[in-house]
Formats: structure tokens, sequence, C-alpha cells
């Protein structure tokens, strides 16, 4: 066993039997390179990661490929999920020494004094083939360049370093008035970007890019808003959502989205299930259902909440991280069938349905054998056969519920079970809005208890902790932890009201703020400001896998501080705002959780306290519920809650009434329900049949 058998991350202990010496980041690693002056092997990945598993079997894995790593570097494994800090460092340093996109596995080999990158690439195989070099070369070629080059990487660490801080530099150039120009022009590189016979954002891989949906369906909103229609911007939201859905990258059996498409047409995934994109795309199923009442999107979001409460939530409240693509070895074998499998389980007449239904009459799509992909619509199959959809739909729940049942007899995928504060927030928000929308209490209860989870074991003395395993609870948070939380937190609160809750919100907004702002120029730093010191400080603007976290930040604090009336919020999510202008201007499309944030900003949102009696409470809540409100929440605060200090001015009276504000502005109380219903109207947006 090397240094990782102490860890408690799933994809370090993956490698703790590796003959590999690995040790953990940390001072042991790093003071025995300097000591030792040995170049660093930095190798970045995660549990789920298919080419992460294939390199540790080729390499890793292997005696005479591992002597060499050892006699040449001091090697060091890192989990990205538990050190993203590291991993956007590096990734950016990989940009830079390649001009392309990294991924996983990162390998990077560093200096051993100030760990600044020597050379960098993701996966490379055990010999040389499709234009790659083996590994072993490429370790004696970089040991032989630290050796005998010392001046060339001096000169390229300089370069580095200068490119780090125009970066930086970027962050920290201010403007004035904040204006709706990169709104419009996200909308159009949005449009342009959509592949109009697909859905998506992108040619294959396809990724989901939850951020630019979101974005597609708020700037709808904002266009009916202003009295105006853009039916364009909406289809490209609805239409990808409807693909993703019905493709491959969706469980047709279990429940919850794979990572992302290897082809244009959503059919064959990249299996692996992570928590991050299930999250979000939870809500945005959620808002579709809301908009059009279309029944597929509301089948989405249940069955994906129900996937998470079965195989993702720990008993004692967090959910875990992520579902391998692997079992047995072999990525994807958990989830494929043959025709004869099928047919043994179903009746002929329940076989017809669904073998039209996800292609097993078609050729096989996956080396061999059928990954479930639906290639007609209820209402193509309902025509096509001459028979109601809505049996029809009842025959293929019942497959899909026989068939299952069949596969979970099989060897399941890994799960990684560690817990991460940021991606439970991001799940948090999804859950509860399923609940609170859908009227699905169960799915409100479940974010209710990662919540607390959390909270008992993740924030420690006023501030929060990354992640959590086997009852330990380690590394400083980085900003994504706060913003996530704190977002999934006010969402919660508009499930249901708790003062504990809404006190814990108010503490996590000013941890937040005390720890990561940059006070001299507005915005946030991915790490605290007694985080450990590394090679660059990042402020990062951009949706990556998973929104912006800075964005996040801005659009969690501008509506808590008009919730909560302190302006202090509002002031610094303007600050963040205009620290990041420049950088959301020259790619509005990719800055999308910003671009919301900013129009949050422009628009203040309504707030709509409900004080509710018991008798009616339900009433008033059902009017509310499945409607799409992206710029108003909703709080209902029982009466016989007082609520807290800073909300005492929303009284509750002896019959149910509610309180509207905008921004800070209040107007006169709602106290019945054909004014609320009023009100839910003209704040709601629908597809107008």
């Amino acid at each position: 066993m090397n240094k990782l058998s102490s860890q408690t991350s799933p994809y370090l202990l993956q490698h703790a039997s590796n003959p590999v010496h690995w040790f953990p980041w940390g001072e042991e690693a790093l003071n025995k390179a300097r000591d030792e002056n040995k170049p660093i092997l930095l190798s970045v990945g995660y549990s789920a990661c298919h080419w992460c598993h294939v390199m540790a079997h080729e390499s890793f894995e292997d005696d005479d490929t591992a002597r060499l790593m050892n006699d040449l570097f001091i090697n060091i494994k890192v989990d990205r999920e538990e050190r993203p800090d590291l991993d956007k460092i590096y990734q950016t340093a990989h940009s830079m020494l390649t001009n392309r996109a990294g991924g996983w596995p990162l390998t990077v080999f560093l200096t051993p004094d100030e760990r600044m990158p020597i050379f960098a690439g993701t996966y490379f195989p055990d010999q040389a083939r499709h234009g790659m070099p083996a590994f072993t070369q490429i370790l004696q070629h970089i040991s032989e360049i630290y050796q005998t080059r010392q001046d060339d990487i001096a000169k390229q660490n300089i370069s580095i370093r200068e490119a780090y801080a125009r970066i930086a530099k970027a962050d920290t150039q201010n403007v004035g008035e904040l204006n709706t120009l990169p709104i419009d022009v996200a909308r159009n590189q949005i449009e342009q970007q959509f592949d109009s016979k697909e859905g998506g954002f992108s040619a294959e891989p396809k990724f989901p890019h939850p951020a630019i949906i979101d974005r597609a369906l708020q700037h709808w909103a904002r266009s009916r808003h202003n009295n105006t229609t853009d039916p364009r911007i909406l289809h490209s939201a609805l239409f990808s959502l409807q693909k993703m859905a019905s493709g491959g990258l969706f469980d047709h059996l279990g429940g919850g989205f794979c990572r992302y498409s290897t082809d244009a047409m959503w059919m064959i995934p990249h299996f692996e299930k992570m928590l991050y994109d299930n999250g979000p795309l939870l809500w945005l199923n959620t808002q579709a259902w809301c908009i059009s009442s279309d029944i597929r999107y509301f089948d989405t979001a249940t069955e994906t909440a129900d996937w998470v409460m079965r195989e993702m939530q720990s008993p004692e409240g967090g959910y875990y991280s992520a579902l391998d693509a692997d079992s047995e070895g072999v990525e994807g074998k958990f989830y494929v069938w043959t025709p004869e499998l099928v047919k043994q389980h179903l009746d002929d007449d329940l076989y017809a349905v669904f073998a039209r239904r996800f292609g097993l009459d078609r050729p096989e799509n996956f080396e061999g054998q059928w990954h479930l992909h639906a290639y007609l619509s209820y209402q193509e199959l309902s025509d096509e056969l001459n028979t109601n959809a809505e049996k029809l739909r009842a025959d293929l729940r019942q497959s899909r519920k026989i068939l299952f049942k069949v596969r979970e007899k099989r060897i399941h995928p890994g799960l990684d079970d560690k817990i991460l504060t940021s991606w439970n927030g991001l799940m948090i928000k999804g859950m509860a809005h399923v609940g609170r929308i859908l009227g699905h209490k169960d799915s409100i209860d479940s974010a209710q208890r990662a919540a607390a989870f959390i909270k008992a074991n993740l924030w420690q003395n006023q501030r929060l902790l990354a992640a959590h395993k086997d009852g330990q609870s380690h590394l400083n948070a980085y900003l994504d932890d706060y913003a996530f939380l704190l977002d999934g937190l006010l969402e919660l609160l508009q499930a249901r009201w708790h003062n504990d809750t809404y006190a814990w919100a108010l503490e996590i907004a000013d941890a937040l703020i005390t720890l990561f702002e940059d006070k001299d120029h507005g915005g946030f730093f991915f790490t605290s400001h007694d985080h450990e010191q590394l090679i660059q400080r990042t402020k990062t603007c951009n949706d990556e896998a998973i929104p912006s976290g800075s964005g996040t930040a801005v659009l969690a604090l501008n509506r808590l501080g008009y919730l909560s009336g302190n302006k202090q919020y509002v002031d610094t999510a303007e600050r963040a705002l205009k620290a990041a202008w420049q950088t959301i201007n020259q790619a509005p499309v990719s800055h999308c959780t910003y671009i919301n944030a900013l129009d949050d900003f422009l628009n203040p949102p309504n707030i709509l306290i409900i004080r509710s009696q018991q008798n009616d409470h339900r009433q008033w809540l059902d009017v509310v519920k499945n409607h799409y409100l992206p710029s108003t929440l909703v709080f209902a605060i029982p009466a016989e809650i007082t609520p807290h200090q800073n909300l005492v001015d929303k009284k509750s009276a002896e019959h149910t009434l509610a309180y509207p504000c905008a921004g800070y502005q209040c107007y006169a109380t709602l106290n019945n329900l054909d004014q609320l219903r009023e009100y839910v109207e003209n704040n709601s947006y629908r597809v107008q049949e």
C-alpha cells in the first residue's frame, strides 16, 4: 500500500494498491520533491472517469511503468472533485502549454520548488498509438528535459506567470453602469450554437449545458414580460431538453442523466452519472413542465428525483457524488440489453410497444447490444399503433418497471460515496424545486435531510468544509460550496420555511463575503483568504460542467438582499458584476449564470411572503405551484411561526394573506385567493395555446 491508503476519497483509494509510490497533495510530498530535487508527476482524475480507469490499468498497475515513475518523479494523485482549486490551476496550465482544452485524467509534470508546470497532457497510452507517444516515453523525455534544460524551463515559467498575471489583471478592470448588452448578445449566441436538428449547443461529444438552457428560458420569459415574443429561443431550450430525455443520455429504466453523449443524437452516453449534472437538469425539466405542461418533462423530473432518493442519498441524508461508467470492468455493461433478453420478461403486446419505442427492432447501437434510446414519441407511437396515448404510456411504464427489477439483479456500477458540499447544494435546489412545483413531498423531505446533514457535519466554526466520507469532514470549502448551498437553501425555504434555515442562509452569505470577496476590485476568489498558497489564485466567472459559482453567488446574494432588506448583499453583487464585466462581454454565452445574475440585478426580483393559516395553507400553495415564476420568490411562513427579526413586518392575521414586494418597494397586501391568482398570472409565463 502506498500513501493513499489513509485517504477517504474513493478515487484515491482506487490507487492505494498501485505499485506507484503515490502521495496525496500535501507537505510530505512537496517537501520530498524539493529535498530530493525530483520533478513532480501530478495526476488528477475522479472515480467515475472511464479514461482514468484505462490509464490506471495500463500504466499505474504495471510494475515496469511504476518503477520508472518511482525512480524519476515524486508522484502525487489528486481527486479533482475534492481539490477543484488545483484542477482549475493546472487545467489552465494545460491550455496554455498545448492550446487545447484539457480533461481527465490530467497529467502534469511540475518543478519541485515552485510547482510550476513543465509539461501537461491528459491520457497517455501504454504503447505508442493513434499519434500519441507511450507514457513511458513521456516519463523518460520529461526527466531528461528537467535534467538538461533548466534555462528553458525557467523561461517557460516566466511566460506562464505572465499569462496568469494577465488573467488576474482582467479581473480587476471595473466599469461604470451595467446594461443589457451582454444579455442580448448571449441570446443571439445561444441561437447560433443551437443544433436545430438534434438539440443541444455543440457537435459531438454533446454536453447538457444546463446554464445555457436556463438562460434561454429566462430570456424568453423576459421577452414576454416586455410584451414581445421570442419563440425561437424558447424552442432551443425545450427541444434540447426533449432530445436529452428521449435519448440514451437519460436512463429510461432507473431515471437520471449520464455525463454526456458521444454522438450528436444523444444516443450513446459516457455512462457515468454525476450528481452535479442531475441537480440542474431536475430544476430545468421542472421549469419546462411549468412552461409547456408537456408530460415528458414531468416524468423526467419525477423519475430522476426518485433515482436520487433511491441510489444517491446516504442513510444520514447527504447526497453521494457519482456512479461509475463501468461495471465488471466494462463501460455501459449495466445498462445494455438484447431483444431476446427483453422478450423473456415482457409478453408479446408489451414487447411490441417497447421494441418500437426503444429501437429493439432496429440494428444494435452499442457494441453488438442495444442501449435504450426513444426513437418515437408517445404521439408518433400512438398514431402508428392506433392506440390511446395514455394507455401506451401506462404500458411502457409497466414494461420499464419489469425490466428495472431485472436490471437490479445485475452487478451495479461503482458508487463514489463521498459527499461534497457544493454538489449537495445543486441537488438540494433541484430536489426542493421538484417537490415544491410538482407536489413531490418526498423530494422536499430529501432536500431538507441533505441540508441538515451539511449543517451537522460540514458547518464548523461559522465556515464550511468541502467534503465528507466515512465520518470524516475535511478541506476548507471553496466559493462553489458557499454559493451553491446558499442558492439551494433559498429554494428549500420556498419549499418549506424554517427560521433556522433562513438564519443559516444569512450566516453562509456573511461568511461568503468575508472569506472570498476581493475587497479591492470586487468579485470573488475561488479559494478563501486563508487557503493554502498556490501558484495562482483564481477568480472564475465562466460556466464549466457546473454553473459558475461566482455567478451563482451574485444571484443568490442579490435575492437574499431583497428578501432580508440587507443592502450589503445587493452592493456586493453589484461590485462582482462590475468586476466581471469585461470578461462577461468577451463571451456572454460562456457566462450564462452571470447573465442571469445581471438580469436579476437590473430587474430586481419579486418577493411574495404568504402568512398562511393551517386550514387553507395548501390551497394558497396550490395556486402558486405549477407556474414558471423566474423572477418571483415565494415564501410561505405559517401563521404560528414568528418570522426572523428582519421579517417582522410580515405579520400574520386571522386569515391567510400575502405580502408582495418588488425590489425595495412593497404593494398592497393580497387578502384572498382571487387576488393571489391574479398576482401569479401576472408574473408567470406559459406557452400560449
